[in-house]
């Protein structure tokens, strides 16, 4: 089998760094591009690019120069901060950088995309769910979704990439699991909490990754696609199980916050077909 060339984008990021090591471990060729070179933060084995290709005028050409298989784009700004302006900002960047691998041949094209772009939804979400989304995060990758699938969805291989909940790898990002690493090292016993009541898709990062790897190495199967546990679990029981695993001396203040208006009540991925192409690839 001929080894494949993937590009990465946002390689040295939290998902991107599993993404990159999943897709090495697949036997994959990958050039890594990261704005700021941090070697430690990627895996030795890829090629490194140092570009921030967002930046108006940012040489794209070099990264399709080799004529990859496919694209990987995570790269992503304020992901965390559901609100920020950055998200619409840069929403012309992103599909430049799209268009650009695609009017350069590159037959794969898989992008990040969140559950965010649904807005409030009971139950499962599958690639036919009517979005409505209620941040700009949300927003934007919606937009991002519709405008890659409008212009080039009929002529190459896009895979939009549905994620949920992610944990795991937890020093490295901004979500409530490491608020919680803090809290316990200032010495805080208890942690202002939401009701928890609300119900996820959680998934591990490192599990995460590999189910991209597994999407962005096949063709066969195109448009959105959940990349998930397609497991409900509740918040509450999904912090209190971290504390325990990291035997932290905290506890939780349940209600202190609210819990925020734009999160449904129950909300999960249909894992159906991510399921079949892990098992797939794994025969």
């Amino acid at each position: 089998m001929t080894q494949q060339h993937v590009v990465v984008t946002g390689a040295a990021g939290y998902i991107g760094r599993h993404v990159v090591t999943a897709l090495l471990d697949e036997g994959a060729h990958v050039t890594a591009v990261v704005r700021q070179h941090r070697a430690y933060r990627v895996d030795e084995r890829a090629d490194i690019v140092e570009l921030d290709l967002l930046a108006p005028g940012a040489d794209l050409a070099r990264l399709t120069a080799e004529g990859p298989d496919a694209l990987v784009h995570l790269a992503w700004e304020a992901g965390f901060a559901h609100d920020a302006p950055a998200h619409m900002l840069r929403l012309s960047d992103h599909y430049r950088v799209l268009s650009h691998f695609a009017e350069a041949g590159v037959g794969r094209i898989a992008a990040l995309g969140t559950m965010h772009e649904v807005g409030r939804h009971e139950g499962a979400i599958t690639a036919e769910t009517p979005t409505n989304p209620m941040s700009l995060y949300g927003i934007a990758k919606d937009a991002l979704r519709r405008a890659v699938l409008h212009s080039f969805g009929e002529t190459h291989a896009v895979q939009w990439l549905r994620a949920y909940y992610i944990y795991g790898d937890d020093r490295n990002n901004q979500s409530i699991f490491t608020k919680l690493l803090q809290a316990a090292e200032q010495g805080k016993q208890v942690f202002p909490f939401t009701t928890g009541t609300n119900r996820f898709d959680f998934i591990h990062v490192r599990e995460l990754g590999q189910q991209i790897a597994t999407v962005a190495l096949q063709d066969e199967v195109r448009g959105v696609i959940n990349v998930c546990s397609g497991e409900p679990v509740s918040l509450r029981d999904q912090v209190e199980r971290f504390i325990a695993d990291h035997e932290l001396d905290i506890r939780l203040d349940v209600g202190a916050f609210p819990d925020r208006p734009y999160d449904s009540k129950e909300t999960y991925g249909d894992a159906t077909v991510i399921r079949e192409l892990m098992a797939k690839r794994a025969r």
